[in-house]
């Protein structure tokens, strides 16, 4: 027959090595922590779709703003031509006798007038910067131009308009720069004596 007190030992040694063992872990700080990773993650997510969304918006704005911008710079073409046209028309003609001439002209500056209209409606604007500070980001410099009426450094002549989309040029401004006018031959021989003794 076994003893009833070994059988209990038995029974009570299993329930003593239990919270000994060290390869169960408590099953509520594994909770807290998968909690925490679960949350951390969540927080990651929400702040990559809050980003996704801002810079859907940018893009869709960015699209709807500048997406004209290359049929905008074939328009830009056909509105220099009519300018130039209409530059190339003298004084005579347009004071002249000939009412068809005359209607003629005004029906090409009305049209340059609404395509101008059409263009800054879609946000494209035209911009003359005569007399403004140089600057290589929205002019483009074809040449210089020797003054003592401006400062250097500013634009003396306007060759082409430039025109803006937005904040962004979609064409530069061709313009003529001004620089120091040169110093007249004259001046570095004011300190010679003249010739008393002239043959």
């Amino acid at each position: 027959m076994t003893d009833p007190t070994a059988r209990q030992a038995e029974t009570t040694a299993p329930e003593a090595e239990s919270p000994m063992a060290p390869d169960q872990a408590d099953p509520v700080a594994e909770a807290r922590r998968e909690a925490a990773e679960f949350k951390d993650k969540l927080l990651r997510t929400l702040a990559e779709m809050e980003n996704l969304r801002k810079r859907t918006e940018r893009e869709v704005l960015d699209a709807r703003l500048y997406g004209i911008a290359g049929f905008a710079r074939d328009v830009l073409a056909v509105a220099d031509n009519m300018h130039r046209a209409l530059e190339t028309i003298g004084p005579e003609l347009r004071e002249g006798p000939d009412a068809k001439v005359k209607a003629l002209i005004e029906g090409v500056e009305l049209t340059e007038r609404e395509l101008l209209k059409s263009l800054e409606k879609n946000g494209v604007r035209k911009f003359s910067p005569l007399g403004e500070k140089f600057d290589p980001n929205v002019h483009q410099a074809m040449y210089e131009v020797p003054t003592s009426d401006q400062p250097p450094g500013q634009v003396a002549q306007v060759i082409q308009a430039g025109y803006m989309i937005g904040d962004r040029v979609l064409r530069p401004a061709l313009v003529a720069v001004s620089k120091a006018a040169p110093k007249a031959a004259g001046s570095a021989n004011d300190n010679s004596q003249p010739d008393e003794n002239p043959q």
